[in-house]
């Protein structure tokens, strides 16, 4: 970024630091450009923003106010501009906002004369929904001036929580003569000074938190207070009491001083309108309620009644409805009322853009205002500095003209051109503060990828976090280069302890390997082209994928956690004794699997291959030699009882345990591939009956198979009791890790039955909830925007005495039902009708178990691990709940957790997974060659992909260590191309989420349709599946 001219700076006001270059597309529609601009005569306006600083816009004075407000939030890069607005002074005197709608002239009576402010219009309830981070430093910043003026009122103990990580914001850790100078030189709060002990000692409480959790803890600390985001219209009520009313996202308040006393639910309101200076809120009627049907308060003037109803429109139209309420047909012959209207995207509306135009989103980095240059809020380089070239290489979609373009020597944003509210990247000789690696990574990606194609939003790196709130990871290490240079890093994590999205793992670019298309043909015509060979052939790619994920456990877990003193001898001794015999077997096994099938294919001994065109003596053989393996395969219990154990008893343990599982080459939990050994056994008898299905009882190779199954077959059914338990138990302990706030998750008799995303509707409206329902409660929980990347408990409702009914009509909400709980009741809303039949049924036939059941069951795996607690813990005492909120921050920051598992795609796509599909998901293991194709590129691109745990991770070749990127299948749909889409080629499957489309081509019809069934059984839930092998209750 270029270096702006150094400006004197009020006092006390934080400085966006790390803006990025390029400009966003603000409030528009999806590759919308701004509106053109009408023609007329142009005014300056002046708009002054959070932190005080002010801008300049060029703009016509017939431009409507949208114009203006979508020039502004381009300027910053502002995705989430919606929850902002620009308020201004009337001739009245009054602050009004300015109407998107009407003309710039019939709202700005003096325009040159007048100052704009940008400033925060809606508070939402929950900044958890706020999903960029730059619109919660915005947030922030708004919070810091409410406080300074004393709008944000609260108590010396909040106020100085607050203050304290504003300065750590702004000056970073506490040391105490910089933190006490700094607090006597700026004033944040009145009446600051005899607070500065109190401030200093919080502070002292935030070291090692980064600007933007500090923003975070700010808005955290803000919303519980009582007057956060209340904005107070003066009015009396019928006897000439002094009040004022105010407006939420609930619904109206009433307020005396600065304590409410009422408040109007919206769903509660009929109807709201002003006559002269009375508002008038008329209510439903409610047999209940002691309230007379209208009520009347009265307010200075005609205006203000106007000036307060137009807020309560937009609120309740911006929290309340689902999409932007249409404009009434103007009437023929008079009007009556107001012709005001929400103009705008709603508050689901947005949530639902940022996430599906995920790749427009533009890495933000807050960094300390107070240490570091000051650069102004605005990401517009100055005119003095530099000119942009054409060759920096700045993504297609954001570049209108690929020809240089010069700044004027002004310092006016015009919208008359809005090619230039789009520029492309400054020179790296002018990036500061650490910028040039992180913006300038991203576009030198970009501009290699982009010299030989358009640039395609699916193919940006990992430095551009997709869907998630939290910044974006630093592009110095997890970029990836042509003909794979360097890898795509998935499963890393950024310097700052956050790990990418699980929705955003990029795929290979195309450049990534040689396309094949016609050698690849002739290879096929000349392989077998029986179903058996391919069949032998899913054996063979499969026992190497298998093999692979074996050598996690005895070769990477080893040296990364076996070696380690705080390992317990037990435990090492227990996984050396259980998965080195397994290893060395499948090593034998794979190896000879190999050599048939280069016979089969007639690479070698050519003229002898008829003899080997065969398979199941290979397996017959092995199986018989697995045989003695049964009592490791046994054992698996034992080694997840272990290392469980072990974690509990050491800290270290813990979290060496935990930074394996961020490694990449633990591409999915720790827990999952201890348990491969037995989904292995299921996937041998699947292939043998498939091959039984296929030979004639007179083939050769049939009696063989036909021996080899009934082996296999009697090994599962001795282990499949045990393996229902193990599943359920590894299915506990991972959820585990992903929940804070419980601590009892692993209890006796407590089977997990499905997880997914919910809205619960509450008196702030509906909010996005994570729940989880086990056999005997349900818990709701909310996603922490720390870099734990875990979900934070907020209930639980036991399921004894619940009952559950559906409530759309009596709510009003689409596909709600009601939870009705002894001590508590929820009305939650599901994403689709589906989604609603999939939780009535499983609650309900919980519910039903409940009743007839005798008591928790005893389990010795759950059972093993009660009081079995870390020593450590119960040193862990919290005096007060600042002090319990300082505790969990620093242990957040320091633990991150896996940011990709199951719950956080669910949580993503807004859907949900039973225990029923997770076993169904590792029996439908697939691995092999698939070549992929992007909607847009001319190519194929070779890959080794492998399906399991509801995702496809793909790799360069087999051999590869760790997947180079993924892809979440929930929520895709698998389909075959149709003849518009020109893909003329054999056995090819489409894969469509959103705007995301890939194309597989596999070589077989056998394959294709292996990978076809696979991928559905990930991404169109099986009803019919719950009864499946007895899978729903897990017997214990």
């Amino acid at each position: 970024m270029a270096e702006p001219d150094p400006q004197p700076m009020a006092s006390g006001t934080g400085q966006r630091l790390g803006a990025p270059d390029t400009l966003g597309i603000s409030t528009l529609d999806p590759g919308h450009k701004p509106p053109a601009m009408p023609p007329g005569r142009h005014v300056t306006i002046r708009v002054r923003m959070l932190d005080d600083t002010e801008e300049l816009f060029d703009i016509s004075q017939k431009s409507t106010g949208k114009v203006l407000f979508d020039l502004v939030c381009s300027h910053m890069n502002l995705i989430e501009g919606d929850y902002f607005g620009l308020e201004f002074q009337n001739h009245q005197k009054m602050m009004v906002w300015l109407d998107h709608i009407k003309p710039i002239i019939k709202q700005l009576r003096r325009p040159k004369h007048t100052i704009l402010r940008f400033a925060v219009k809606f508070f939402p309830p929950d900044h958890a929904q706020l999903l960029e981070e730059l619109t919660r430093y915005l947030f922030a910043l708004q919070i810091k001036q409410d406080v300074s003026c004393g709008r944000l009122t609260c108590n010396d103990t909040s106020a100085a929580l607050m203050v304290s990580h504003i300065i750590q914001s702004e000056i970073g850790d506490f040391e105490e003569s910089q933190c006490r100078s700094h607090l006597l030189n700026n004033n944040y709060i009145p009446e600051q000074m005899p607070m500065i002990d109190k401030i200093m000692e919080f502070h002292s409480k935030n070291i090692g938190q980064t600007p933007a959790e500090s923003d975070f803890q700010l808005l955290e600390v803000a919303r519980r207070l009582e007057m956060y985001g209340i904005r107070l219209h003066p009015a009396k009520d019928r006897e000439g009491t002094r009040l004022s009313l105010s407006v939420a996202p609930t619904g109206v308040l009433v307020l005396k001083g600065h304590t409410k006393i009422n408040a109007f639910n919206w769903s509660k309101v009929r109807k709201l309108s002003f006559k002269r200076k009375r508002f008038l809120i008329k209510l439903r009627p409610d047999l209940n309620n002691s309230y007379q049907d209208t009520l009347e308060f009265l307010m200075g003037s005609r205006d203000c009644c106007k000036v307060f109803w137009k807020i309560c429109v937009e609120y309740h139209a911006f929290f309340r409805l689902f999409e932007e309420p249409k404009p009434k047909p103007k009437p023929v012959l008079f009007t009556r009322g107001s012709a005001f209207r929400f103009s705008g995207r709603t508050q689901k509306q947005v949530i639902d853009y940022v996430r599906e135009s995920e790749f427009k989103k533009i890495p933000f980095e807050r960094k300390h205002s107070r240490v570091q240059h000051n650069i102004r809020l605005s990401p517009l380089p100055s005119p003095r500095h530099h000119e942009v070239s054409a060759e920096s290489g700045a993504p297609a979609d954001r570049v209108d003209s690929p020809s240089p373009r010069h700044w004027k020597e002004s310092v006016l944003v015009s919208a008359e051109d809005p090619s230039a509210s789009r520029t492309t990247r400054a020179s790296p000789s002018h990036q500061r503060n650490g910028h040039e690696d992180r913006m300038g990574s991203v576009s030198r990606t970009e501009e290699t990828r982009g010299s030989t194609r358009p640039a395609h939003p699916e193919h940006l790196s990992t430095a551009v976090v997709l869907n998630s709130p939290h910044p974006s990871a630093s592009s110095g290490h997890s970029h990836g280069m042509v003909n794979g240079q360097k890898s795509l890093e998935l499963c890393s994590y950024s310097p700052d302890g956050r790990q990418p999205s699980p929705l955003t793992s990029p795929l290979l670019n195309d450049a990534g390997s040689v396309r094949t298309d016609d050698e690849d043909d002739v290879r096929r015509k000349r392989f077998p082209t029986d179903r058996a060979y391919f069949i032998a052939k899913e054996l063979l790619t499969t026992e190497r994928t298998y093999l692979k994920d074996l050598e996690v456990v005895t070769v990477s877990f080893q040296s990364a956690v076996g070696q380690d003193e705080a390992t317990p001898d037990s435990l090492k001794n227990t996984v050396l004794s259980t998965f080195e015999p397994l290893h060395k077997f499948h090593a034998g096994f794979l190896r000879e699997v190999e050599q048939r099938l280069a016979l089969w294919e007639g690479r070698s001994n050519a003229h002898i291959k008829g003899d080997y065109q065969h398979i199941g003596d290979v397996m017959l053989n092995n199986l018989q030699g697995l045989k003695p393996l049964t009592a490791n395969l046994h054992k698996q219990s034992e080694v997840l009882l272990e290392l469980e154990k072990a974690c509990r008893a050491s800290r270290r343990l813990e979290g060496l345990c935990r930074d394996f599982e961020l490694q990449k080459v633990c591409y999915v939990p720790l827990n999952v591939f201890i348990l491969r050994p037995l989904h292995r056994l299921s996937h041998y008898k699947q292939i043998l009956e498939r091959l039984c299905k296929h030979y004639p009882a007179t083939h050769g190779d049939f009696r063989d198979c036909r021996a080899a199954l009934a082996d296999v077959s009697e090994m599962v059914e001795q282990l499949q009791g045990s393996l229902i338990k193990m599943e359920n138990f590894q299915k506990l302990l991972e959820l585990k890790k992903d929940l804070i706030g419980v601590d009892n998750l692993v209890v006796p008799g407590r089977e997990f039955i499905r997880l997914g995303c919910l809205s619960k509707l509450s008196g702030k409206g509906l909010q996005q909830r994570m729940f989880f329902l086990f056999n005997d409660v349900i818990l709701y929980t909310s996603r922490g925007m720390m870099g734990t990347n875990q979900f934070r408990v907020h209930g639980q409702l036991p399921l004894h005495g619940m009952t559950i009914r559906e409530s759309e009509d009596e709510w009003g909400v689409p596909h709600a039902f009601t939870l009705v709980g002894q001590q508590q009741s929820l009305v939650v809303a599901a994403s689709s009708l589906m989604e609603m039949e999939k939780w009535m049924d499983d609650i309900q036939g919980a519910i039903e178990t409940v009743k007839t059941s005798k008591g928790p069951s005893s389990d010795l795996l759950t059972c093993s691990l009660i009081d079995n607690k870390c020593p450590e813990d119960s040193l862990v005492e919290a005096e007060s709940e600042d002090d319990i909120t300082a505790s969990h921050t620093s242990l957040e920051r320091s633990s991150p957790h896996r940011g990709n598992t199951m719950v956080h795609v669910c949580w993503h796509r807004n859907t949900s997974v039973s225990m029923v599909d997770f076993s169904l998901a590792v029996e439908n293991q697939l691995s092999g060659n698939l070549l992929r194709k992007f909607k847009n590129s001319n190519g194929w691109q070779k890959l080794w992909v492998v399906f399991t745990n509801f995702s496809l991770f793909f790799y360069k070749s087999h051999q590869d260590d760790y997947p180079l990127a993924s892809l979440p299948l929930l929520g895709y749909s698998v389909t075959v191309p149709s003849e518009s889409e020109n893909i003329h080629k054999e056995y090819v499957f489409k894969l469509h989420f959103k705007s995301h489309v890939y194309y597989f081509r596999s070589e077989s019809e056998y394959t294709f349709e292996r990978w076809m069934e696979v991928i559905r059984s990930a991404t169109v839930p099986s009803i019919s599946a719950r009864v499946r092998n007895g899978k729903e209750s897990h017997p214990h």
